[in-house]
């Protein structure tokens, strides 16, 4: 029997994880179903009739659901295979040695993409069941194709984190596969998890820190929202102090080429696992950056309706961007027409080279449009390519004497209700002080949305 007691690993205390994560506070849920149905009714009303009409889908290839709306705040967890993802995710809701623990090992063992949801009792769900459903917010997977689905995998468990948000686990990358040998366009699915993401974990351990082709890829993708992006040096106690202090310096500059911001991204460094960190290690550093990350998750769930508020009002400003732009295309167009001309002819001329009809400067010249927010000129060269010009109407015919104007009612929503919805969310809510001896660093994790 002492033997058998030696070679049990021990298992860690995970008070911290419960008392961080709030997951033994029997407060009640804040009630945000109110909040919820008048965004959902900002939207339909004020946002989603000029998405509709200028066919911003079609440029972007991202459409709002009302299960996009209502969803909880998503995790994603990125990385190289056998990283740890999974044992990480295993870990943060305590499953392992239950019957639903994701598979972990150390060649690659993920190839799905794993939603972990919560559902009143432990269940998978197929990846067509999933994309059926509208009332999730996966229904626009379907795009990617049948392949697709059949990777795609939910487990729904009884968990009191996942009442507050989701986690989702991504195959690993293995970078001497080619992509098609997937059956499905991985970046694009990896895209489309980014675009929705609230906080995106970037999962590496001490051995694999090479940088090839297919995670160069992921961290282009992840241009724009490095804010969201937070690096883990995952089985941290497996190396001595010298080591540690070496491949923690290797890791960033591995990733100083590919993230190209002034603010570097932070980094956490433990092993995310249930074992105990082993003998001889910096015990307690790993702790208190363990609890500086869940802090991190915390704030994310806690913010939930601040960073659904202001992801709405982006998503309403680069609507209204677009349907300006078509709409100055179409002017240029109707001034450019004469009873002679060859329409095709003129509106080629217009959208191979637009700077020679001032189309991008007059946007930015007559409206309180930021030249930064502008989309890729190339983009309309497509765009136009499938949605013919005369398809569209002006803005200035976009109004109805019940309805009012289109342009006007996005711009209200983005100048005065989404701001006014903001604010009072944050009325009456206590800000979180959090003390040096909790976080181990003494800092407060922000709300990224907000920057």
């Amino acid at each position: 029997e002492e033997v058998e007691d030696a070679s049990e690993p021990t298992k860690r205390d995970r008070s911290h994880l419960e008392n961080t994560l709030k997951l033994n506070e029997d407060k009640p849920a804040d009630d945000v179903s109110g909040v919820l149905q008048r965004l959902r009714k900002i939207y339909h009303s004020s946002i989603k009739p000029l998405e509709q009409s200028y066919r911003y889908n079609e440029l972007r290839q991202h459409e709002i659901t009302d299960g996009e709306i209502t969803s909880k705040p998503m995790v994603l967890f990125l990385g190289p295979w056998s990283v740890g993802k999974s044992s990480m995710i295993n870990y943060l809701l305590g499953l392992d040695n239950t019957p639903y623990q994701l598979y972990t090992g150390a060649e690659p063992t993920t190839s799905e993409f794993t939603v972990i949801m919560h559902g009143p009792k432990l269940k998978t769900i197929e990846g067509i069941v999933m994309a059926a459903d509208s009332a999730r917010s996966f229904s626009p997977l379907e795009k990617f194709g049948q392949n697709f689905l059949e990777k795609l995998i939910g487990i729904e468990v009884p968990h009191k984190l996942l009442e507050r948000v989701t986690f989702v686990d991504t195959p690993g990358i293995i970078e001497n596969r080619k992509q098609q040998e997937r059956g499905y366009p991985f970046n694009d699915v990896c895209q489309w998890f980014i675009d929705r993401a609230d906080l995106i974990f970037v999962v590496f351990d001490p051995t694999k820190l090479d940088v090839g082709l297919e995670l160069e890829m992921l961290f282009r993708q992840l241009k724009g929202r490095e804010s969201q992006i937070r690096i883990i040096l995952n089985k941290a106690d497996s190396l001595a102090t010298q080591e540690l202090m070496r491949v923690y310096g290797a890791l960033f500059w591995s990733l100083a080429p590919l993230i190209n911001v002034t603010e570097p991204p932070r980094v956490y460094v433990s092993s995310f696992w249930p074992h105990d960190y082993h003998p001889d290690t910096h015990r307690e550093l790993f702790l208190k950056e363990e609890i500086s990350l869940l802090e991190d998750l915390n704030q994310v769930i806690e913010n939930r309706m601040e960073n659904k508020i202001a992801f709405i009002r982006q998503h309403a400003i680069r609507v209204r961007i677009h349907a300006l732009l078509v709409d100055r295309y179409l002017q240029t167009y109707k001034d450019k027409m004469t009873f002679f001309s060859d329409g095709e002819l003129v509106f080629r001329d217009i959208v191979e080279d637009p700077d020679k009809f001032y189309i991008f400067k007059s946007i930015l010249a007559k409206t309180n449009v930021s030249k930064f927010d502008l989309p890729n000129r190339e983009a309309y060269k497509d765009f136009f390519g499938i949605n013919p010009i005369t398809s569209f109407k002006l803005l200035s015919q976009q109004c109805s004497y019940m309805g009012g104007c289109y342009l006007e009612k996005i711009e209200k929503a983005i100048t005065r209700e989404l701001p006014d919805l903001l604010g009072s969310i944050g009325l009456g809510k206590k800000p979180n002080v959090l003390s040096c001896d909790v976080t181990g660093c003494g800092e407060t994790p922000k709300n990224r949305y907000k920057k």
